[in-house]
C-alpha cells in the first residue's frame, strides 16, 4: 500500500517536472520573439502591459505548445502512476493555466482557446493511460 502511495506521489511530481521543463521552453520562446523592454521592473502592471501587446501570432503558437505540455505531462504521470495520477496532473495544470489567464490581460479568443486546448490535450494524456492504475503499473 505504501508503495502505491509513494509511486503516485512520484508520478505526479514527475508529470510536474516535465511540465515545468517544457514551460521554461515556452517562456524562452516568448522571451525571444517578444522580449521585455529595457528597464523592465517586473511589476504586475508592467507584466500586464507587456502581455497586452503580445503579437497575435505568438499567442497562436503558444496555444498548441501548452497543449503539448498538458498531453506529455499528464501522460508521464499516468504512465508512472496510473490514470488517477494523470488526472491529478491534468487538474493541477489546468488550475495553473486558469490562474494565469485570469490574472493577465490576454485577448478573449486566447482566454477561450487556451483552456479548451489544455482540456482536450490533458484528456488525451489521460486516455492514453486508460486502464492503468497504480496497482497495474506495479505489476509490470
Amino acid at each position: 500500500m505504501i508503495y502505491v502511495a509513494l509511486r503516485s506521489i512520484v508520478a505526479v511530481l514527475a508529470g510536474w517536472a516535465v511540465a515545468v521543463i517544457l514551460l521554461i521552453g515556452v517562456e524562452l520562446f516568448s522571451a525571444l520573439v517578444h522580449p521585455f523592454p529595457e528597464g523592465f521592473g517586473n511589476t504586475h502592471e508592467e507584466i500586464c502591459a507587456h502581455v497586452a501587446i503580445y503579437p497575435t501570432w505568438v499567442l497562436a503558437v503558444v496555444v498548441p505548445m501548452w497543449g503539448a505540455i498538458a498531453l506529455v505531462s499528464s501522460w508521464t504521470s499516468g504512465r508512472i502512476g496510473g490514470r488517477w495520477c494523470a488526472i491529478a496532473t491534468a487538474v493541477l495544470l489546468s488550475a495553473a493555466l486558469l490562474a494565469n489567464v485570469a490574472m493577465l490581460p490576454y485577448p478573449l479568443w486566447f482566454k477561450v482557446a487556451q483552456p479548451l486546448v489544455i482540456l482536450v490535450a490533458a484528456a488525451a494524456g489521460v486516455w492514453l493511460t486508460a486502464g492503468r492504475t497504480a496497482t497495474t503499473t506495479e505489476q509490470e
